[in-house]
């Protein structure tokens, strides 16, 4: 999708100059300058959340890790072209296998390396509709273009379809579905031991937020996946949204605050009967321009609007 295209970052490898002073003539003449590239940075990086929780980071969605006896347990796993990367990674945050992966929804830089994880053995694990919608064609009006079904070998292979808990590597890990939030098949995981929650999409920190209406999509869903986390959640509770940094309860509270205002304020105009069109031109989010990213302002009132009940 265009959408995890603009969402992904972009690393420039450097060149830069410098003197081969192992040659016998060096101290009595100029030495050459040779280009050489400066190492390349690496694509995944690790932070470790304390214990034995890691959160991995790169272009595409944030990964949770939990290492440990019985495995690992990844939460999601960015674009194919990442995979072996993640993989290595993870390898030198344990011995062990990766032995489940879990689809927070079917956004391609949140499942993208799926193919990949299945070749090392793990399972992949998401809600019914991942897979139901993987194995979609439909029309993405949001970004003007045909989003094709994808590869069954993405597909997850063991599904849920309200909650489920693993207990895992000492933790009891629940994953929670959220009915229309950014998609139709979007789940939260609490690692309850850890004090550690993944939002996936329904949490982009310091950014206008992607609704996906075209996937079931709704900004109340949003709100209401933003508001089950709070409610889980203490003020030392680690928050791992989809996009962005580690955060935590007191940044979610106020992400719930700006989605609840976008919210209200499109429908305030709705039900008073002013056009699409219009509420855009009045520009009700002036307050947020600082938070457009690769969704602006017009882009979330479109997605409002249509989560409202809309027509485009």
């Amino acid at each position: 999708m265009k959408q995890l295209l603009l969402a992904s970052s972009i690393f420039l490898v450097a060149c830069g100059a410098q003197t081969d002073a192992s040659e016998p003539e060096a101290a009595e003449k100029p030495a050459p300058q040779v280009e050489a590239e400066a190492p390349v940075k690496p694509n995944i990086t690790s932070q470790s959340l304390g214990g034995n929780m890691y959160m991995l980071l790169g272009p595409g969605g944030n990964i949770g890790v939990s290492v440990g006896d019985d495995g690992v347990y990844m939460i999601d796993d960015k674009f194919a072209r990442f995979g072996q990367e993640i993989i290595d990674v993870v390898g030198t945050l344990t011995d062990k296998p990766i032995t489940y992966v879990l689809n927070t929804h079917h956004h391609g830089d949140h499942s993208g390396a799926n193919v990949e994880m299945k070749a090392v053995g793990a399972t992949v694990v998401a809600h019914d509709n991942v897979r139901a919608r993987m194995g979609m064609s439909y029309m993405n009006q949001a970004f003007g273009r045909q989003q094709d079904a994808r590869d069954e070998a993405l597909w997850p292979t063991l599904t849920f379809s309200d909650e489920m808990t693993l207990w895992f590597n000492g933790d009891e890990v629940r994953a929670i579905h959220i009915p229309a939030g950014h998609t139709d098949g979007d789940s939260i995981v609490h690692f309850v031991g850890a004090n550690i929650i993944h939002l996936g999409d329904n949490y982009f920190l310091g950014m206008l937020p992607f609704v996906d209406v075209d996937s079931g999509g709704t900004i109340q869903g949003m709100i209401t996946a933003q508001q089950t986390a709070f409610d889980l959640s203490d003020v030392n509770t680690k928050i791992i949204p989809g996009h962005g940094p580690l955060s935590t309860k007191a940044e979610l509270g106020e992400s719930i605050k700006r989605l609840q205002a976008i919210h209200d304020r499109v429908k305030a105009r709705k039900d008073a009967g002013e056009s699409l069109e219009a509420i855009i031109a009045a520009d009700p989010l002036a307050d947020m321009t600082k938070l457009e990213s690769f969704i602006d302002k017009p882009a979330m009132i479109t997605a409002t609007w249509r989560s409202l009940g809309g027509d485009i």
